[in-house]
């Protein structure tokens, strides 16, 4: 890399993909779904981040997200196909994104030069991408780009997250993390879902996560405490690395200028959403 080595690392977490994620936890996301017929949370969860995929079954969901346990992921899929199909799952996504940030950002701003920028940035950042071995974000990059500025920089922004999460899933095996290792020792950062939402959103049990951490404890990575060793530590930041090395083609891409305006323009949108409440307070934490 040509780049600081974790100058594409804090574009992503501080700008990418909290501007993704927007929609996940939105009001409006709940909404426009109810309104096809579909009330539950997680069935909303995966049909709308698995629509571009297509009318797809549990199987191919449970691979390309890794970390759902399998058994939450067949109780929707395919069934939800039924009710809705993929077009309308993306059509309502794309107006829960536009009602969600033009109520977190302001009508003023999400028309703004500084969105319209951060678009034209992020935009060109994705024409570094890579489709091979990249399952949902190839299956994203076929969709259309929207005009809006605001809806741009969210169709770009989701183009970076999952480009990068599908390096992440590689990395995750590199480091021979099963899927609820993953989550455990990524809560154990500090930085990762609580305990409460691993279980509402990705399906897994008290006993699930209890056992994966003394799987971690067994291997060095887990205290008694539940807290990181060292050595734990260490493979977290070796995983991120390895993340950051399979995705830096599109921050490098971009180059240093436009990813730290990136970073500033996207960063400052972010604080905006935060504030306005785009997130739930207990969704990260240790417990």
């Amino acid at each position: 890399m040509t780049l600081h080595p974790l100058a594409a690392r804090r574009c992503w977490h501080a700008a990418v993909n909290p501007l993704h994620a927007t929609v996940y936890f939105s009001p409006e996301i709940a909404e426009e779904f109810a309104a096809l017929g579909i009330t539950d949370p997680v069935a909303v969860n995966l049909a709308h981040r698995s629509a571009a995929l297509g009318a797809v079954g549990a199987g191919a969901v449970t691979a390309t997200f890794y970390n759902y346990r399998h058994e939450l992921v067949a109780r929707h899929l395919p069934a939800v196909w039924n009710t809705v199909t993929p077009g309308q799952a993306l059509a309502a996504r794309l107006r829960a994104a536009d009602a969600a940030l033009t109520r977190l950002l302001g009508a003023d701003t999400v028309k703004s030069p500084e969105v319209a920028e951060a678009a034209d940035l992020a935009m060109r950042a994705t024409e570094g991408c890579t489709r091979h071995a990249r399952t949902l974000y190839a299956a994203h990059a076929d969709l259309p780009v929207p005009e809006e500025p605001h809806l741009r920089l969210w169709h770009a922004t989701t183009l970076l997250r999952e480009h990068r999460g599908d390096g992440h899933l590689a990395a995750l095996l590199l480091a021979g993390l099963d899927p609820v290792e993953a989550l455990v020792s990524h809560t154990a950062t500090g930085k990762g879902m609580t305990p409460k939402w691993l279980k509402r959103m990705r399906g897994w049990t008290q006993d699930d996560l209890d056992a994966a951490a003394g799987r971690l404890r067994e291997r060095g990575v887990l205290d008694a405490a539940g807290e990181l060793t060292e050595d734990g530590a260490a493979l977290r930041e070796r995983l991120e690395g390895d993340t950051d090395r399979l995705d830096a083609a599109p921050y490098e891409h971009l180059g240093a200028d436009g990813l730290a305006r990136l970073t500033e323009l996207g960063g400052a949108l972010v604080v905006k959403a935060v504030t306005a409440g785009a997130f739930p307070r207990d969704l990260t934490g240790r417990a």
